[in-house]
C-alpha cells in the first residue's frame, strides 16, 4: 500500500510540474523524491508541498518553514503577494514576495532573488537560500539524502536553568539565565517541608560565599531566583501531604515563609510520581487544590509559581495541566527520563508531549524542561529548536551542575535571554 501510494504521489507530481513549467527544459526540473524530508534542528518539519529543484535551486514550501521559524504570513490572493515578518533577534525583517516575479520587497528595499517565486498545489515555494540570506537561518541541501537542512536563527526567549546537587562548581553560569530554582528545600517521609537531608538541602557557606548570596547576586544581575521544593511519592510522602488537611496548610505556610525570608522572588515545585498508581483522579484533585491554595499566597506576596510537571505522555498520569495552568504562571513540561537517561530524549516523545500540553494550556505559560544528563550536544540543539518552533515561553534546563561549556555555547548559539541581558 505504502509503495502504491507513493508512486501515484510521484506521477501526479510530475504532473503538475509539467504543467507549471512548460517551455523550461526538462533537465532543469527536477521534483523531489516521496522520501525527501525537511528537517529543522533535526527533526522533520511537515511541509504543504514537496521541496523542488528548479535550475539547480532547490525550492521549499514558504509558509510551512516561515511559520515554524515564528515568521508570521499572509498571502494576498488578489495581488499574488505573500508579506512575511520575522521577530528574531535585532530589527524585525519585513519581505514581501510576488508570485513569478524575481525581486522581493525587504524593509522596504528591492532584492533580486534567483529563482521567482512559484506555487505548486496551493502552496508557495521559494529559494531555500531565501530564508538564510532574509531570516538569518543556516539552509543545507543533502542530494545524496534528498534532506532539506534548516537550523533555525537565534531567539530570545526565557531560559529557566536549575541550581542544586553539585551546581555550585558552575555557579558563574547563573547569570546566563532569566531565572534560576534553587533546589535547597523538600517534602520530607512525614510530610512535612525541610532544608535538611539528601540531595535537597540548604547548602553551607563556602568562605565569603553563602546560600543568601547567591541568591542576592543572582537577583542583582537581572536573574529572578526562584525556592525550588522537591516532593517524590516513593513513599506516599506527597500523597500523604496534599491529601491532609493540616499538612498541606502548614507546608504552604512554611514555603511561603521561607522564600520571602531569603529573598527569592518565586516559588517552582517539582513535585513528582503522582499518579502512577492508584486513584489517579484524586491525585489530580489533591495537588489542584494545593497548587490554587498555594498561589492564593504567592500572588499578594508578589511570588511568581511554577511548576515542574512529568508530561502527558508519561507513566505519571496525576497532573491536570488545564487546571494548574490557570493559577500557576509557568509550567515546566518535564519531557525527559522516556529512556530511562540512557541518552538523548526521543524527538517524537518530546513533540508529542509539547503538543499534548498545548491543548490544555496556553504556550505562553510553557517551559520545555531539557536534562542535561541525557543530551548531548546536538540533541540539546533539537529540544531548543522544538521549544521555538512551538514558540514556547521558554526552556528549562536541569541542571546547571551538568551543562559545561559545550552545552553552554549550544544554547547561545540557538537562543538569547528573554531580558537582553
Amino acid at each position: 500500500m505504502f509503495k502504491r501510494k507513493s508512486i501515484r504521489h510521484a506521477i501526479l507530481l510530475s504532473l503538475s510540474l509539467s504543467m507549471l513549467f512548460v517551455g523550461l527544459p526538462t533537465t532543469q526540473i527536477h521534483a523531489a523524491s516521496a522520501e525527501t524530508r525537511i528537517l529543522l534542528d533535526g527533526y522533520d518539519l511537515p511541509f504543504s508541498a514537496a521541496p523542488t529543484v528548479i535550475q539547480g535551486s532547490t525550492m521549499v514550501p514558504f509558509r510551512s518553514i516561515a511559520e515554524a521559524l515564528n515568521i508570521s504570513v499572509e498571502w494576498n490572493p488578489k495581488a499574488q503577494t505573500i508579506t512575511a515578518k520575522s521577530r528574531g533577534v535585532g530589527e524585525a525583517t519585513t519581505v514581501i514576495l510576488t508570485l513569478n516575479k524575481k525581486q522581493a520587497v525587504v524593509n522596504g528595499e528591492a532584492v533580486n532573488i534567483p529563482i521567482a517565486p512559484i506555487q505548486m498545489k496551493g502552496s508557495v515555494l521559494v529559494p531555500l537560500s531565501f530564508f538564510s540570506k532574509q531570516f538569518g537561518a543556516g539552509v543545507a541541501w543533502d542530494a545524496g539524502t534528498r534532506q532539506v537542512l534548516i537550523t533555525s536563527p537565534q531567539q530570545a526567549i526565557y531560559r529557566l536553568g536549575f541550581y542544586a546537587i553539585s551546581s555550585f562548581a558552575e555557579r558563574s553560569y547563573v547569570n546566563e539565565f532569566d531565572g534560576v530554582a534553587f533546589g535547597w528545600a523538600r517534602i520530607q517521609e512525614d510530610g512535612t517541608v525541610t532544608t535538611s537531608g539528601k540531595d535537597f538541602y540548604w547548602p553551607k557557606a563556602s568562605g565569603d560565599v553563602s546560600p543568601e548570596s547567591i541568591v542576592t547576586d543572582a537577583a542583582s544581575g537581572g536573574v529572578k531566583p526562584s525556592l525550588m521544593v522537591f516532593a517524590g511519592d516513593r513513599g506516599g510522602e506527597l500523597t500523604k501531604m496534599i491529601e491532609d488537611d493540616q499538612l498541606r496548610e502548614k507546608a504552604i505556610t512554611d514555603i511561603v515563609a521561607l522564600a520571602r525570608d531569603k529573598g527569592f522572588g518565586g516559588i517552582t515545585l517539582d513535585f513528582e510520581g503522582l499518579g502512577l498508581t492508584g486513584d489517579r483522579e484524586q491525585a489530580k484533585q489533591s495537588y489542584t487544590k494545593f497548587v490554587k491554595q498555594l498561589a492564593e499566597q504567592t500572588g499578594p506576596a508578589g511570588l511568581q509559581l511554577s511548576l515542574a510537571l512529568h508530561p502527558l505522555n508519561s507513566s505519571y498520569q496525576g497532573y491536570d495541566y488545564k487546571a494548574l495552568g490557570k493559577v500557576a504562571d509557568e509550567l515546566i513540561i518535564m519531557a525527559y527520563a522516556y529512556e530511562g537517561e540512557k541518552g538523548p530524549e526521543p524527538l517524537k516523545r518530546v513533540d508529542d508531549a509539547i503538543k499534548l500540553a498545548m491543548q490544555e494550556t496556553s504556550k505562553d505559560k510553557l517551559l520545555l524542561g531539557i536534562s542535561m544528563g541525557s543530551e548531548n550536544e546536538q540533541s540539546i540543539s533539537s529540544k531548543i529548536g522544538l521549544a521555538k518552533r512551538y514558540d514556547l515561553k521558554g526552556i528549562a534546563i536541569w541542571r546547571i551542575g551538568l551543562i559545561g561549556d559545550s552545552s553552554l555555547a549550544k544554547m547561545n548559539e540557538s537562543t538569547m535571554r528573554a531580558s537582553g541581558q
